[in-house]
């Protein structure tokens, strides 16, 4: 395929955003309106620098690389335990977790309250006060276009959908045992010392999101 990279104008900003784990979605009119029209070109240029580009159909872009490492860093665990305990404090308060995470949002007030009722959780993940959880979690979900910022509300932005496919995966996967009586394996996600980017460890989230939710029903049913 030949490229003329005088089309790719925003090749830059585009690859730049992209290779820091940054999910380009419609919130960035301009760069998304050129990877959707030159997705091909784009696709193609970046599969020679050793980089699969993704185009999710609900509307956004990230970088997967070839060469993906075998740990899951703080950040990644951080964002996927955030998930799940957003979907299941949701539900207890009969709110759909869907409509809330995909466009809706939460606002600074609601933390206090969130962090109370899963300290245990939060602690696993070294949060223990809302400025850490805010600093570590909510701001670190709109730094790389999960969700953005505006006078303290967040808002969930469509890359959301890759933490809650995984949300749904692991309930229907814990639905199955329950079904069958049988105990799943309990493998314990490793924390790394050094905070990596997310963009090649986000294609493991499964296993650490399933790690993370199969450890919580293991500990509640010790209670």
């Amino acid at each position: 395929m030949h490229l003329d990279l005088t089309e790719l104008s925003l090749l830059t900003p585009i690859f730049r955003e992209l290779l820091k784990g940054f999910h380009i979605s419609r919130r960035d009119p301009e760069l998304y309106a050129q990877l959707s029209n030159l997705q091909d070109a784009y696709r193609a240029l970046f599969k020679a620098l050793g980089f699969e580009l993704v185009c999710d159909t609900r509307g956004f872009y990230y970088f997967v690389p070839d060469q993906m490492g075998t740990q899951v860093n703080k950040t990644a665990q951080r964002l996927a335990l955030f998930t799940f305990i957003m979907v299941e404090h949701l539900a207890d308060q009969g709110r759909d977790p869907l409509a809330v995470l995909d466009g809706g949002s939460l606002g600074r007030d609601e933390l206090p309250p969130l962090l109370e009722k899963y300290r245990d959780l939060f602690l696993q993940a070294e949060v223990q006060t809302q400025d850490e959880l805010e600093e570590k979690i909510l701001r670190r979900l709109a730094q790389l276009g999960f969700a953005s910022e505006d006078n303290g509300l967040y808002r969930f932005l469509p890359p959301m959908h890759r933490f809650l496919d995984v949300c749904l995966a692991v309930q229907q996967d814990r639905d199955l045992a329950a079904t069958l009586h049988s105990d799943l394996p309990l493998p314990v996600p490793t924390l790394v010392d050094d905070e990596t980017e997310l963009s090649p460890l986000l294609n493991e989230d499964d296993e650490l999101s399933r790690a993370v939710a199969e450890e919580r029903a293991y500990q509640e049913a010790e209670v």
